[in-house]
């Protein structure tokens, strides 16, 4: 296979950057002081004691979480859902599901949020409806010339490739329809089988084939009209939610809007028409891409990208979850010490390298659909601490899901619930459920996310004897809630630690503990150095040319020592540290 060379791919990367108007630092410049918060609607905080999460609950909350530090934040979906997936089934996307209030109440926490400080961004289920959707009801009749038959792929006969495409990792706990590779057998007067996107309730949009096979007459072009007017519908959903105050959208499944697409070309240039009309109309609000390649997503117009845990080709699943995901043994933050880092900073440098002057990258420290940080034997603050301060200090835009501020338990054990069951063709089942309990605010009544009855509440809760609750952790200085306060600060004060400050990994990645880097902007140094590992490590590189290492931060314990060729680090089992470098 040829080899290109960085200056070869830079050079390329250039070209679509000045073809496609996106050129340095263009994007809205809020996103460098950004800090952003995930919050799943039904578990955040229920004002009405029917034991779900809603709206009001959220609005509720606003001064505590710009109180941790955040700056924006992303709500789950809370359009009126036909819950087979946690929200990710849309009936209505102009309309607020009942559970969580109504359009007013959703107006009512923007205005209160902008308030503060912070901005609001909501979920876009872009690629796929509810089966229960008026569009998609219509586009079952027969008359096939309706507004809506077109924006559904329809077929009664279903070609052998698509037979054999992999289907059962999407498969729903005892589905109704009948599954047939990526289609599902309705039976419905327009015609026998739809394309699905992901469950069988959730059929996909028409956005069109790449390269639609003349032989498939099921495969229509990007250009044909039906896929036009789904994009049309897309822009639509979007203006009436900026419209109200909105600041942006996480796209869900980005990528997967134009079918048969190889190398996601056609996909890219559909997304960069769309989005320079948002720029040009919205050009103070975002658009997050839920794609884990930003070297393609953010040329197409996004403004962030996420790393995903699945995308292995990034190193980041090594990093961040077990493999398989209910083992510990080679994951880095676990105390085994066994992880390895080289493929993350291989990638993650050149990635910093390529597209880091017109976009984010954003680690997550989970998500609704990946385990916490606090899981089987990872369960102490220091190493809750240890594993934040990696995610809080990249050159990035911090993403915090929900509680993990005060280190919230993963629950494998918590009932499916609303979807939440991933089955993959494998045999492993992704207990998606174990991340989405609730928000554990204090020790009395289900931990005071709720009022109602506990066996009405949402999913059970586990604040560990009460020791993990916003009250217990508020007036301890040690606590977790209080570091991840203390750091954020950080970044905003500090050029080098901001959002915008430089990166360099310094010790050798081919001996991952502790991992080593620093952040830089100007003639101002941090260094950064993490031993999730249950050893005593140390790491030597090149100096950095200072005397003094102050501590910002420790967890465990950790020396600096400077040279005139080489600095040292010493440090003990489950340690981090923050040094500020001086002269």
């Amino acid at each position: 296979m040829k080899k290109y060379s960085f200056l070869q791919v830079l050079t390329v990367l250039t070209a679509v950057f000045i073809s496609t108007g996106l050129r340095a630092q263009d994007y809205p410049k809020w996103l460098d002081r950004s800090v952003f918060y995930q919050i799943y609607p039904s578990s955040y905080m229920d004002s009405d004691g029917n034991g779900i999460g809603d709206i009001k609950g959220i609005t509720s909350k606003l001064d505590y979480i710009r109180s941790v530090g955040v700056t924006a934040i992303w709500l789950n979906p809370v359009y009126e859902s036909g819950w087979m997936d946690g929200g990710y089934d849309v009936i209505d996307y102009y309309k607020v599901d009942p559970r969580f209030g109504t359009n007013t109440d959703m107006v009512d926490l923007i205005s209160e949020a902008h308030k503060r400080g912070i901005k609001v961004i909501m979920d876009l289920v872009a690629g796929h409806t509810s089966d229960r959707n008026r569009w998609f009801l219509q586009s079952m009749e027969a008359d096939p010339n309706q507004r809506y038959s077109d924006y559904y792929i329809w077929t009664d006969e279903i070609s052998e490739k698509d037979k054999e495409d992999i289907a059962e990792r999407y498969r729903q706990p005892n589905p109704k329809s009948s599954t047939i590779g990526k289609f599902v057998e309705k039976n419905a007067p327009r015609a026998k089988y739809y394309y699905k996107n992901y469950y069988e309730a959730q059929p996909a949009l028409n956005y069109g084939f790449a390269n639609p096979d003349p032989a498939h007459p099921w495969e229509q072009s990007v250009d044909a009209p039906g896929p036009r007017a789904v994009w049309q519908e897309l822009r639509n959903i979007m203006v009436f939610w900026f419209d109200k105050g909105v600041d942006g959208f996480r796209v869900d499944m980005a990528q997967s809007l134009v079918k048969n697409d190889d190398g996601f070309k056609v996909t890219s240039r559909m997304w960069r028409d769309f989005t320079s009309w948002m720029h040009e109309h919205y050009p103070d609000n975002v658009l997050l891409a839920e794609w884990s390649d930003p070297e393609v997503s953010l040329p197409a117009g996004f403004n962030v990208d996420f790393f995903l845990p699945w995308r292995s080709a990034t190193g980041y699943t090594k990093l961040i979850l077990p493999e398989p995901y209910g083992k510990h043994a080679t994951n880095y933050f676990n105390k085994a010490g066994l992880g390895e880092v080289r493929e993350f900073v291989d990638y993650y440098s050149r990635t910093l390298q390529t597209v880091g002057k017109i976009g984010y990258m954003a680690p997550q420290t989970s998500n609704h659909d990946v385990q916490r940080p606090n899981i089987l034997t990872r369960n102490t603050i220091d190493q809750l601490k240890v594993s934040i301060t990696f995610f809080l200090t990249l050159k990035s835009i911090p993403f915090i899901y929900y509680g993990d501020e005060i280190g919230m338990k993963y629950n494998p054990d918590a009932p499916e619930k609303e979807g939440s069951r991933e089955v993959f063709s494998s045999g492993f089942v992704n207990e998606r459920a174990g991340s989405r309990t609730p928000m554990q605010w204090t020790n009395g009544l289900n931990a005071g996310f709720s009022t109602c009855d506990p066996k009405d509440i949402f999913l059970p809760v586990d604040t560990d004897g009460g020791a993990l609750t916003v009250e217990t952790q508020e007036n301890d200085p040690n606590s977790l809630l209080n570091y991840v306060r203390k750091v954020l600060a950080l970044r905003q004060e500090s050029p080098a630690m901001s959002n915008t400050g430089d990166w360099e990994y310094v010790s050798d990645p081919d001996k991952p503990y502790p991992m080593v880097y620093k952040r830089f902007s100007g003639d101002e140094i941090y260094l950064v150095a993490l031993n999730p590992s249950g050893k005593k490590v140390s790491a030597t590189f090149s100096t950095l040319g200072r005397t003094h290492a102050e501590v910002f931060s420790m967890t465990g314990k950790a020396v600096f020592k400077s040279g005139k060729v080489t600095d040292r680090i010493d440090m003990g089992p489950v340690s981090s540290v923050i040094f500020k470098i001086e002269k």
